[in-house]
Parts: C-alpha cells; structure tokens; sequence
C-alpha cells in the first residue's frame, strides 16, 4: 500500500534522508518540524502513516503522539528517538505508537518498518468494513450476452480508465454495485479503497458525520475526531448507492464535494482536499425526483456525466441460462456441492418468469436449490421450496402455460434481443443451429421482413 506520510522532526537531515527513501518506495511525504506544525497538518489532511520524533522544541513528542492518539485513534504512528531506552520504547507504545525506531537508522530499517506501518493502515481500513473486493478479471464477473449487457461492459472500459462520475441506474437487484466495483477494479484506483456507502440505510442526523467526519467536541457524544467515508476512500472511489435518497442539504455539501474536490468535518471550518472517483446508483427516476423537488437538478449533471443504465432480467431472459449455470459453479464451489447442471423443465420454468428481485432474486434461487437438492441436477420441486411468495409466484407461471409456451417465448425473446442471429441464439439456448431451426419452424418464429 503507497500511502500519504507526514514526518514531524526538527532535523533537515532526517527530513531529506527519509524523504529520499520514502519517495522511491512510491508514497508521498509532507515535512513538519515541530509539534503545532504537525498537528496543524492533521487537521488540514489525511495522513496513513505519521513519523514522529519524540525530542522536539517545545511540545515534546509523547504529548504530540498523545493529541494525535486522542483526536485520530485510527491512524498509524511510528515513533524516532536518539534516545533508544526501553522506556522510552514502552511508554510510547503505550500511549498508542504502532513501533520504535531508534536513530541513527538505516534506509532499509526505515522501509521495513514503513512497510508494516502500511500493512497495520490497510488492515485498519478492512476492520471498518473497506474491503476491497478482487477481481481477477472484471468482465467475467458480469455475466451475459445481450445485446444490453454487452453495451454494459463496452462502457465500463471506456469509462474506467478515467475520473468521470458514473451514474448507474436500475431496478434493485439488476448488480448496480458489481459494474460500481467493476469500474474501480478496471480503473488506476483499484489498490486504493472503493467505499460503499447505503445512503438509504445512515441515519439521517448522523448522515453528515459519516460521509464528511467531525471534528473532537463537535456534538455530544463527537469524543474523537472522525474520519468520514470521503476521506477514507482518499485515493480511491466512493460508491454512493440510493444516492436519491440524501436529503436536500447534504446533497448541497455532496455537490461542493464533486466541484471543489475538499469536505469540511463537522465541526470544522477548514476544508480538506480529497481525491475521490464518485460513483452514484439508484434504483429511482431522478427526473421525476427533480421534478418534486426531493433531488437537486444541478447535483444530478455533476454525477450524470457517464450514465450507465441496467436492464431489468425480464428484458434480457436469453441470459437466465448463462446466470444460471454461474451460479451454480459458484455455489459448488463455496458449499462443497456437485451438482452438474439443471433440468430443462427446470430452465424453462426460470426462463418464464419475470423475476422482480432481478438478478438478486435468481442468485437466491440457486443458492437454496444447490443446497438442498440431493440430485446430480436441478429440477422443478428445488426451486419451489421455502420463500412463499416466489415459489407461488413461479407455480403460477408453470401451471398457467404449458412447456411449449414457455420455450416459444424464451427462443424469441433470445432471437430477438441478438437480432436474429441464430448460431449466437442457438449457443446460448445450449442447442444446435439445425435444432433451432426446426424449433422456430414447429413454433411458426419468423424473423422480421426488411420493411416491417
């Protein structure tokens, strides 16, 4: 992890020398030589790591390593001394430092020592929740062959490389979040943090507080001061799912985040700079939110500049089968299962039904159908057990049409949604082009004549 890295010491030799050293190591270092300097500097940015000399004019360095402690629990300290005592060591590392570093030290005992620094930084960041998830190649993560989730991966590449603001919109369930992680796993960002935040979800008199911070004493209860998801995503991106539902005047301090690129703490009267990708969802008609006055039209251009909208799974039924078959190669493998594959009945019930939990819903179903079958493959009693109103739901499309019904509307709406290619069609339906022509003969399924 390169990280951002204050160094507070009275010395020019050991500013020079450690800059020297950190710099190659590809971090970037910001110079303090007192202690006021330094925390000055705190309040201003956001530092991963602080160096800190224990022997400094005027405050001395424990009650510097104090302050700091008391105000940014979370961050990272190292402490230098000329004075390599066990109780200097002991008393620092009590008062909060993560090691010891006595001087004269060598440039290698200084990147070692940084280096576990910022592996103790990164694992505080995934002990507040920030883990990142990896992907090992993005596309094969969003799984389809429309002619819609095509368009989907086209734009995430071309958007990913850049510090565009996305705005992805869907119905719940259609994998807002996937293409957000996507986007930052494709993007230069990706070995910094990618921040989810629910905006639906935070309550709304702590909203401010958990996406900007606060300072020390801001509030009744504000005992420390607070990193906000803005500054924890620093370097990276910041997802900002259900943006539609942010209140009016955080939607004001979200638009000066956007266009000034600093937040201002709770508490605080001085902007910080911060480095974030935005990345907004919802699953609602901004318009509509624009036209009732709940969302702000100028805060929907600044996070409108990539739009990138997710079909719901009705609309793209040629990729049920595709879903369906990564689902359970993932469930095998993350329950120890071997079940080989699904029935047709089984495919063609799925195929016919029009899923209002999206792609959420059909993971759902093969999850509990993968864990519960005690079959080689998936048949139509698995996906009715437990979950009521679905089962219902998927009973009443099997009993209302017959099979044939089912797989006449499935072949068209795959032909369809390819524009009519057949061997693309016949591949994703998992049959031959010779039989595919003869289904579309039995079932009277022509394509379009030029004119009509």
């Amino acid at each position: 992890m390169k990280g951002n890295i204050l160094i507070i010491d009275d010395e020019q030799v050991v500013h020079d020398s450690c800059r020297k050293v950190l710099t190659r190591s590809g971090h970037r270092v910001e110079s303090a030589f007192d202690g006021m300097e330094g925390l000055r500097k705190l309040r201003e940015q956001i530092f991963d790591l602080i160096i800190l000399d224990l022997k400094l004019p005027g405050m001395d360095g424990m009650e510097v390593l104090r302050r700091i402690k008391a105000d940014i629990p979370d961050v990272v300290v190292v402490v230098i001394t000329g004075y390599a005592t066990v109780e200097h060591a002991v008393e620092a590392m009590k008062a909060g430092a993560f090691d010891f570093l006595p001087k004269p030290f060598t440039p290698d005992e200084l990147r070692v020592i940084v280096n576990r620094a910022m592996e103790k930084r990164a694992l505080t960041l995934e002990n507040l929740g920030l883990k990142r998830q990896i992907f090992s190649d993005w596309s094969d993560q969003i799984v389809g062959e429309s002619e819609s989730i095509l368009e989907v991966k086209r734009l995430i590449a071309k958007v990913a490389p850049t510090d565009s603001t996305v705005l992805i919109q869907g119905e719940s369930g259609t994998g807002k979040e996937l293409v957000a992680r996507a986007i930052h796993m494709a993007s230069p960002r990706r070995e910094k943090p990618m921040i989810v935040v629910d905006c639906n979800t935070l309550v709304e008199t702590l909203l401010e507080s958990e996406l900007f911070g606060h300072v020390k004493g801001a509030f009744t209860g504000a005992i420390a001061t607070k990193y906000g998801r803005f500054e924890l995503a620093n370097g990276g991106t910041i997802f900002l799912d259900e943006v539609a539902s942010l209140p009016l005047n955080i939607q004001s301090k979200l638009l000066r985040a956007i266009q000034e690129k600093e937040i201002t703490r709770v508490g605080s009267g001085k902007p910080i700079k911060v480095d974030v990708r935005i990345i907004a969802a919802t699953n609602r008609d901004l318009r509509q939110e624009i036209a009732s006055g709940r969302f702000r039209e100028d805060l929907y251009y600044r996070l409108n500049v990539v739009p990138i909208l997710l079909p719901p799974l009705r609309e793209r039924r040629g990729d049920i089968p595709l879903l369906v078959h990564h689902f359970i190669r993932k469930f095998n493998a993350k329950k120890g299962k071997r079940v080989k594959g699904i029935t047709e009945e089984a495919m063609d019930l799925l195929t016919g039904y029009d899923f209002p939990g999206n792609v959420r819903e059909l993971e759902n179903i093969i999850e509990r159908a993968v864990i519960l079958t005690e079959k080689e493959m998936i048949d139509v009693d698995d996906l009715m057990q437990p979950s009521p109103a679905t089962a219902r739901s998927m009973d009443e499309c099997y009993q209302l049409r017959s099979l044939e019904e089912v797989e006449r509307e499935h072949i068209l709406s795959t032909l369809e949604r390819l524009n009519w290619n057949r061997s693309k069609a016949a591949r994703i339906l998992g049959i031959d082009r010779k039989t595919l022509l003869s289904k579309m003969k039995k079932y009277d399924i022509n394509p379009p004549t030029e004119g009509g």
